[in-house]
């Protein structure tokens, strides 16, 4: 299929784009990468008015360290993130999952900050945020608000974005010492979206385990660090089903659960072993 008729604008800049919003109304959306929008308007799925295209806008092309976080602009690429020399130092669990989001001529195009919009509850990005427990910003042509990713995230394909707010940045908490942190999934092909995913981060504060793919957003469970053996089995179990997984064409709901479990307890042997 071919999307609906709709009109373009490109912004110049964040003011602009937030302008535009007020003045369009709910029927505007914000075009960046443009490589979860585009399948959606294929499909018909979205059938917004007006496209308000904000890839070249410079004052939104950023990824920087600042208080503590790895903030990531609006225009900024999967790529320029995935390829920044010291993301592994900054932000360990972005750098592992990035491997994982489909293939590098979709990251080379897509955008952190739309995937996070998008809000899939397949997509890896979305998980890590929730994981590390980091911040949405939002801005209207009024003000800015900052979410926590457990706010933001509302539903599939869901978010606390007002029809007027943009998706200005997103930001990564920086590693702190002592912390680990490891990610994999399970996808029918490399690339594909994941019929589960999983992250573990261990730290000061105790072990969370976060799962995407199973519910309609990603979850996230926390247990002290010291969690093993069986009652780690147990707690992986009831997480497996508080998630409410569901039949579909790609996997039934008892392989999720059972894929929960096991990456679950594969990503936490990870963490835990190396924090020995």
């Amino acid at each position: 299929m071919k999307p609906a008729a709709f009109d373009y604008v490109r912004a110049e800049s964040s003011e602009e784009a937030v302008q535009q919003l007020k003045a369009l109304g709910p029927e505007a959306r914000i075009l960046a990468g443009g490589q979860s929008l585009m399948a959606v308007l294929n499909m018909r799925l979205a059938q917004p008015s007006v496209l308000i295209d904000i890839s070249r806008t410079d004052d939104l092309n950023f990824v920087r360290s600042e208080g503590g976080m790895l903030a990531v602009g609006a225009a900024a690429t999967q790529a320029c993130v995935e390829w920044r020399s010291t993301l592994a130092q900054e932000v360990p669990l972005l750098s592992q999952a990035f491997p994982f989001i489909s293939h590098f001529q979709v990251r080379n195009r897509g955008t952190v900050c739309g995937s996070v919009a998008h809000a899939d509850p397949s997509a890896e990005i979305p998980l890590v945020l929730l994981a590390l427990g980091g911040e949405v910003v939002l801005r209207n042509a009024r003000k800015r608000r900052t979410l926590p990713a457990a706010e933001f995230f509302q539903g599939m394909l869901m978010t606390a974005r007002a029809p007027d707010e943009l998706v200005e940045q997103v930001r990564f908490p920086l590693a702190q010492p002592g912390q680990r942190s490891a990610f994999t999934e399970f996808s029918a092909r490399h690339g594909d979206f994941a019929i589960v995913s999983a992250a573990a981060v261990v730290d000061a504060r105790g072990l969370c385990l976060a799962i995407g793919g199973v519910s309609d957003r990603p979850r996230l469970a926390q247990w002290p660090a010291g969690l093993r053996g069986a009652e780690l089995d147990s707690a992986l179990n009831d997480f497996a089903w508080e998630l409410e997984a569901q039949d579909d064409a790609h996997a039934s709901a008892t392989f999720r659960r059972h894929l929960v479990r096991q990456l679950g307890a594969q990503v936490i042997a990870q963490v835990t072993e190396t924090s020995r």
